[in-house]
């Protein structure tokens, strides 16, 4: 079997998002839907399409709904090669506590923008 590469997402690269076709046009299969740890806080970005950055935090964490996908190596190399800033692979800590390559920002970029973290996600933010 050929190896394939982990990776979390919290956004607008969830199932049925727009971006999403990034992941499924590289060959990504949707391996899991799950949580973060409670370590996390999300904020709405002043982006196009809108999407979510989320940041580890020291104290006042929650949990945050995500989906895992793989890839494979080549895949996971130019989709990574494309991602634009303020956006960054880090590793994401999950709820079971392994930790998995997936979507963080850079701490600069949520400087003012709302923090949204009470709704758990990208997609009930959305909903609600």
């Amino acid at each position: 079997m050929t190896e394939r590469l982990s990776i979390a997402v919290v956004g607008a690269h969830l199932s049925g998002m727009p971006l999403n076709g990034q992941l499924t046009d590289r060959g990504g299969e949707l391996s899991f839907a799950g949580r973060t740890a409670p370590v996390y806080r999300l904020f709405a970005l002043p982006t196009s399409p809108p999407k979510p950055g989320m940041l580890r935090v020291a104290d006042g964490g929650a949990a945050i709904d995500l989906e895992v996908w793989s890839l494979p190596p080549a895949g996971f190399g130019t989709f990574v090669a494309a991602l634009p800033a303020p956006m960054t692979i880090g590793r994401v800590q999950l709820a079971d506590g392994a930790e998995v390559p997936g979507f963080l920002v850079e701490p600069y970029a949520v400087d003012g923008a709302p923090d949204i973290t009470g709704f758990g996600g990208w997609r009930a933010y959305l909903a609600r």
